[in-house]
């Protein structure tokens, strides 16, 4: 673990602003790993949900060549979903730095 936080070394982070701009482009397959009712309260335009409360790598879509990049509310639940990733040999290793909190703060936009 780095700093405690509950990140691992292969975990990637990215911005609210570089995935909008990944999402404007149909570059990315967003997976939320927040809880159903937190999802249907509002989410990244596009994204899938897959509560981490049963989570299993396998059952993540496939991206067809984009990439995948997990998020929840701030980032210790797609870290923790993350980590499965890497137990199940899974080839996703990014997620939001702030998760959905920082998408909302920066002023995206939030579907429903």
């Amino acid at each position: 673990m780095i700093f405690g936080f509950g990140k691992t070394a292969n975990h990637q982070e990215i911005t609210a602003p570089e995935l909008a701009r990944m999402v404007e482009a149909k570059d990315v397959v967003v997976v939320d790993v927040r809880e159903k009712d937190e999802f249907s309260a509002g989410h990244i335009p596009g994204a899938i949900n897959l509560p981490l409360s049963r989570f299993r790598a396998e059952d993540l879509p496939d991206a067809g060549g984009k990439k995948l990049v997990l998020n929840c509310l701030g980032g210790k639940r797609s870290g923790q979903a993350l980590d499965r990733c890497a137990t199940a040999g899974a080839a996703v290793d990014t997620h939001l730095a702030g998760g959905f909190g920082a998408w909302v703060n920066a002023g995206l936009p939030v579907e429903r």
